[in-house]
């Protein structure tokens, strides 16, 4: 179905090619997972599989890259689109119409196909994406999540054989992302679709996988089995950083494998004391809080009284499906929504009373979107824009940018960044300036294992020197390895509120890996369960 033979791609003014002498055959009805760190090359390899790259992105294309026996060379994008359908990593960027409906139907209606057809194929496409209670929705309306699903949506009802995704799960929650990549195994098992997707969630995706290809510094490997790939792979999820570190193999790839395994592990530690949390005593006045806090967006209440207080020294998660308001309190805390009802302060004041200058040092907002944030023409001059702007030490910026995204080019366009060094560059951007109260909105979305560790160094060391740490974010494991409370909301009303541990090892939805792999022994890290054992060993 899709064959690449000695591929090379090299953008204008690169140093080096981005990617470099791949060769792989897919056959039809395979699910083949793509992995590497942030920067590798695998937006570039997909974008290679419908003709993006060259036609779209420049650059030289060396090779031969034939997809069902059509040459991308010769064919561009829309040539393929009966035939290949992608789906990037920002879905809004590939709008074109108003509503859930309306996008969904666009593409069966550019390809000219029968209206009764339309139709039929809407319908299924809805309620395979489980979208056709929001099918009136505006799409300005919708979370970054349920964005994704009308973007996978929008591409599956076009009827490709090939479907190329980039990050798909990264803006989901965890139910939501399992019952998209459940969609994506049924599409391949059950109708002989074949399926090329890159994600930096391993945890959610390697074992629906048939074959994985590891992409590291613009080179690819064989095609291989799953289990094979996590030996070596330079990123792998928690599951496989356990059976490292205990010396399982083969390496299991799923919950259910890791727990046969893991039962003379459970033994062990619950024969140890159970771990605890240290008591804090928080600042008498917290540095922001909400009273009764309600924000309506048209008919829909996306915040419902929501009370709460945030301190200094503290890293909190605010958790729950797509929709349920974690950006809206975000953005309310940070003045950029007015509350309806209630009252939200930062140390005191409300933010919207605030002067721009004055407010983003007290508060400082990383959106979803980051490219919001970035204005410059190259990494070094947004770097220095930062700077100055907080009248910063020069290189402060560069250096936060070095330490949670690694290595980018100073040279580079703000846009032609992977998604992930994007994102690296807006944080560093916003944590420049060092405001009181650091709101963070997915801020792991398109980040590998290594980077989102770097991250979670960057934010431990923030909080030790009195920031107030608030993430929304659907990453559970970041949840479990950041955080020291997390709040969960549903329907725009706070459920839950409590320290990680409690929060998350009861949780059947939102438990890291370590922890279903564990319970009822409430551990959630890899780095807990080596704690645990190290005074036992």
């Amino acid at each position: 179905m899709i064959d690449l033979r000695e591929v090379s791609v090299t953008y204008p003014e690169a140093v080096r090619p981005t990617l470099a002498g791949v060769s792989m055959h897919v056959d039809e009805g395979e699910l083949v997972l793509v992995v590497g760190p942030t920067g590798s090359g695998k937006s570039t390899l997909l974008g290679c599989l419908n003709g993006l790259v060259p036609h779209f992105s420049g650059g030289v294309l060396g090779g031969r890259v034939r997809v069902a026996g059509r040459d991308t060379r010769e064919h561009r994008p829309r040539d393929l689109a009966d035939l290949v359908g992608y789906v990037g990593q920002d879905p809004a960027a590939s709008f074109v119409t108003d509503s859930v409906e309306d996008e969904i139907a666009y593409g069966m209606e550019t390809l000219g196909t029968p209206p009764a057809a339309i139709r039929r194929r809407l319908e299924e496409t809805l309620d395979l994406v489980g979208l056709a209670d929001l099918r009136d929705r505006p799409l300005a309306r919708l979370s970054g999540g349920q964005q994704q699903r009308v973007a996978i949506g929008a591409v599956l009802a076009a009827g490709p054989r090939v479907l190329v995704l980039d990050e798909p799960t990264s803006a989901l929650d965890p139910v939501a992302a399992e019952e998209v990549l459940a969609t994506l195994a049924r599409l391949v098992h059950d109708l002989g679709y074949t399926v090329v997707l890159a994600e930096h969630r391993l945890e959610r995706v390697v074992h629906h996988a048939d074959r994985v290809v590891v992409v590291d510094d613009g080179r690819v490997s064989d095609l291989l089995r799953p289990a094979d790939a996590m030996v070596t792979s330079p990123v792998h999820p928690p599951i496989v950083e356990l059976g490292r570190m205990l010396g399982w193999a083969p390496l299991p790839l799923s919950v259910r494998e890791a727990r046969r395994l893991a039962a003379p592990l459970r033994r062990r530690l619950d024969a140890l004391p159970a771990p605890t949390t240290p008591a804090r005593t928080p600042p008498t006045e917290p540095s922001a809080s909400a009273r009764r806090l309600t924000v309506r967006r048209g008919a829909v209440s996306a915040l419902r009284e929501v009370t709460t207080d945030l301190y200094a020294g503290t890293v909190t998660a605010v958790m729950g499906r797509n929709g349920a308001g974690k950006s809206t309190l975000l953005a309310a805390l940070a003045g950029a929504l007015t509350p309806t009802l209630g009252r939200v302060d930062i140390g005191g004041v409300p933010p919207a009373e605030l002067r721009s200058r004055e407010r983003v040092r007290r508060v400082g907002l990383v959106p979803q979107d980051p490219g919001l944030l970035l204005y410059a023409d190259s990494v070094q001059a947004e770097c220095r824009a930062a700077d100055l702007d907080f009248a910063a030490p020069a290189g402060r910026t560069r250096g936060l940018l070095a330490r949670i995204g690694g290595a980018v080019q100073d040279t580079a366009h703000p846009r032609d960044l992977s998604e992930g060094q994007r994102l690296a560059l807006a944080l560093a951007v916003v944590l420049a300036g060092r405001p009181r109260v650091i709101l963070l909105d997915e801020p792991t979305r398109g980040l590998d294992y290594p980077a989102k560790r770097r991250l979670v160094g960057v934010l431990r060391e923030l909080a030790a020197q009195g920031h107030t740490v608030v993430l929304a974010t659907h990453d559970v494991e970041l949840a479990a390895e950041a955080t020291d409370r997390v709040m969960v909301l549903a329907e725009g009303e706070l459920v839950a509120d409590g320290s990680t541990r409690e929060v998350l090892s009861g949780s059947p939805a939102f438990a890291p890996q370590v922890a279903k792999i564990l319970h009822p022994v409430a551990l959630l890290t890899v780095a807990d369960v080596s704690a645990a054992l190290e005074p036992a060993s």
